[in-house]
């Protein structure tokens, strides 16, 4: 199962949420079920469920935003060893940078073992037909990673 967290705070990082969603249904990907959770609500539970994963956020002063954080506060010890090497990749959109809040979600998810398939998207300001497509390839490429 791929979990898609996220926090969707505006029309920008709705898009970018529903290219990812797209990408986990490209053609040829077959016999993956994807749960889609709030940040706010997503739990350890979640996690252990799943096989890979799909962090959605908004940089908000340079940093994840606090509905991530929290997510990754409330999972990180119950989960800390259950899921080494999973598959995951990630997109983060801000009005002005995007550096920090990729660097933080790097660091948590190296502490919990799981491995990018994906290179981060990083959007700065509205996105556009490329940043769409990178997040559907993103979808895309997770999801195909968990159908082998």
């Amino acid at each position: 199962m791929l979990l898609v967290v996220h926090h969707t705070t505006s029309p920008a990082l709705q898009a970018l949420l529903e290219a990812v969603l797209e990408g986990t249904r490209a053609e040829g990907i077959e016999g993956v079920d994807v749960e889609v959770r709030p940040a706010l609500a997503a739990t350890a539970l979640d996690v252990l469920d799943a096989d890979g994963f799909v962090l959605g956020t908004p940089a908000n002063i340079g940093y994840l935003s606090g509905a991530m954080k929290h997510f990754f506060d409330g999972v990180y010890y119950p989960t800390l060893t259950a899921k080494p090497g999973a598959p995951y990749g990630m997109y983060v959109h801000g009005n002005n940078d995007t550096t920090g809040a990729v660097r933080a979600a790097e660091s948590i998810t190296k502490g919990m073992g799981w491995e990018a398939v994906h290179a981060p998207v990083s959007i700065v300001g509205a996105p556009g037909k490329d940043d769409l497509e990178a997040c559907w390839d993103l979808g895309a490429t997770v999801a195909a990673t968990l159908a082998g």
